[in-house]
């Protein structure tokens, strides 16, 4: 695991070697989240080129301590992990509805996006993290980031029976999410 006190310069070099999709500069410590699992960290490069509105909302409910303790409610292998709703069964949120920022960025493993209901605009605090490709999910879901670094640990998330659309007994948690800028520990 990375030092959480890296500083903009590093983690600017690290995202850098990691590779950068779609031609976007590699983030700095702003738009870096740390997402800690029981099992390690997984760092995130937030894509405020994309999803400007979406970022912003995540970097405010990461400050606020939102996503700390929420668990990952619906995980199908093969396909996805999703987390960001404090009720634990995919019908709650923050409360604060986002209007739809689709783009061309593709959804594969690693991709970042965000959890809606029906209606486009319904976006609010719900996520997933693609543990393979799905390109049928291409400009219907907003893409906001990509980890790139700790997919391992987002692998070993428990697993949703499929014949429950992926609901989870007894699901691991977020133990915590922060903005790399503020990180102390």
């Amino acid at each position: 695991m990375r030092s959480p006190t890296l500083g903009a310069a590093v983690i600017g070099a690290m995202l850098a070697a990691a590779g950068s999709s779609g031609g976007a500069a590699a983030a700095d410590a702003e738009d870096t989240l740390y997402l800690d699992l029981a099992d390690g960290r997984v760092i995130i490069e937030m894509r405020p080129e994309l999803a400007p509105q979406h970022v912003a909302r995540i970097r405010e409910l990461a400050r606020e301590g939102f996503y700390d303790g929420l668990t990952f409610h619906r995980v199908i292998d093969g396909f996805m992990a999703q987390t960001g709703d404090p009720r634990g069964d995919g019908t709650g949120g923050s409360g604060q509805k986002l209007a739809a920022e689709f783009s061309r960025a593709p959804f594969v493993r690693g991709t970042v996006g965000m959890a809606r209901a029906q209606d486009p605009n319904s976006a609010d605090s719900q996520f997933f993290i693609m543990l393979a490709p799905a390109p049928h999910l291409n400009g219907q879901y907003t893409v906001w980031g990509r980890v790139v670094e700790g997919m391992q640990h987002v692998d070993a998330i428990r697993k949703g029976d499929p014949r429950s659309n992926g609901v989870v007994d007894n699901p691991d948690r977020i133990v915590r999410m922060q903005v790399a800028a503020d990180a102390d520990g």
